[in-house]
């Protein structure tokens, strides 16, 4: 392995860590390991591998690489974000507790309320911008908060370290979703978070082409707990999305400075838009927690939501079906810049009441914005609010 350490710069990380030349042909790329079973030279004789459930030496390198990212002793990847959601929700057991953000991603939401709810498990949504209803909310069966931060689609922040300050002496694990910001800009570990969640499809991956999910702790017995979930529900990803996202975080640092000043400019503009209402970026200065985002994160992301016009969803419609450039779809992270309608596609789970009470408007889009010429992107960004 490259002399990778843990005083190594991110980019370094990001190209390195977890990984070695194959040992049987030197090649510099981790191999793809598509094999199901391992021979065996003897009974019980084997080189560490016996089922690829449980060990995959492509797995084993971006489970590595992804924990040198995050300054985490382990990583843990399975196949979809929710796959490792639902794990981590499987540490837990019947009459616990989970505080969470009111405005988290839909497919959370859903499988908390809808999922988990009917096996005994109690949770709470909260407004995760004020510590205080986050701490006014925590029981004595409270095991765990979850938080993501930025918010998906609200750009609404949690101050990472004064939650922890609130969970710790309450023995309660603190959970953040970094799939938006990254360990590029954002280290939730060093903040004293116990667990950093990220849906590898987007930011990490990069490029559009996988679905994967991975969990990054330092706390030896969750990781005991979580590698036995791993291996015994069995939602492991395939060594070939295990390659394609180690391919997507060598870039991963040059990839996020593109995101981030692509958006910063673009946020700018829709600020100024007289066809846009209300624009939720923390880079902007008008943001309500633009200083939070300062001092918790190193940039701010590639993720823009607007509301056009009057916030129905006939303005959201007509500048979502003008976008040209932008690529009307679900999902975000990718090197191509997407436009989604979250009430219809990415948050349809959620209760339109449920929405409209936190500002959520029916017309609300959101865009992640790509790292192509940002004189297209705003070309393309201003032509589709030319319709209202």
């Amino acid at each position: 392995m490259a002399n990778v350490t843990s005083k190594s710069g991110i980019s370094t990380k990001a190209i390195h860590a977890g990984q070695h030349p194959d040992p049987t042909t030197g090649a510099v790329m981790t191999p793809i390991y598509q094999t199901s079973t391992y021979a065996q030279e003897s009974l019980g004789n084997h080189k560490g591998f016996e089922y690829a459930r449980t060990h995959n030496a492509t797995r084993a390198a971006l489970e590595g690489n992804l924990a040198g990212l995050e300054g985490a002793k382990y990583g843990l990847s399975f196949g979809s974000g929710l796959a490792a959601t639902n794990a981590l929700i499987q540490t837990l057991s019947t009459g616990d507790h989970v505080v969470c953000g009111q405005n988290t991603y839909g497919g959370t939401y859903r499988l908390f309320d809808k999922v988990w709810k009917r096996h005994g498990l109690d949770f709470t949504f909260v407004d995760a911008t004020s510590v205080d209803a986050i701490a006014a909310a925590c029981k004595p069966n409270t095991k765990m908060i979850f938080v993501e931060t930025p918010t998906n689609p609200l750009m609404q922040l949690t101050d990472i370290a004064a939650v922890v300050k609130v969970a710790k002496p309450k023995g309660i694990r603190v959970v953040v979703d970094n799939t938006f910001m990254t360990p590029y800009f954002q280290r939730p570990l060093e903040l004293g978070a116990d667990v950093a969640f990220h849906s590898v499809t987007k930011y990490l991956n990069g490029h559009s082409d996988m679905i994967g999910g991975a969990l990054l702790t330092s706390d030896d017995a969750l990781h005991e707990q979580l590698r036995f979930l791993q291996n015994a529900a069995g939602a492991v990803p395939g060594p070939m999305d295990c390659f394609l996202c180690l391919r997507g975080t060598k870039t991963l640092a040059v990839r996020m400075q593109r995101h981030d000043e692509n958006a910063r400019e673009l946020a700018a503009i829709l600020e100024k838009h007289k066809a846009v209402t209300r624009v939720f970026y923390p880079g902007l200065a008008s943001h309500p927690q633009h200083e939070l985002a300062k001092r918790q994160a190193s940039g701010f992301g590639g993720m823009i939501s607007f509301i056009p016009g009057d916030g129905s969803l006939e303005a959201g419609r007509k500048v979502f079906n003008r976008f040209q450039l932008f690529t009307r779809a679900e999902s975000l992270g990718g090197v191509e810049s997407l436009v989604c309608h979250p009430a219809s596609m990415t948050h349809a789970s959620v209760p339109r009441e449920h929405r409209l009470s936190m500002g959520f408007e029916d017309g609300l889009l959101r865009l992640s914005v790509g790292i192509e010429d940002v004189a297209d992107l705003r070309a393309d960004l201003e032509q589709a609010l030319g319709g209202l």
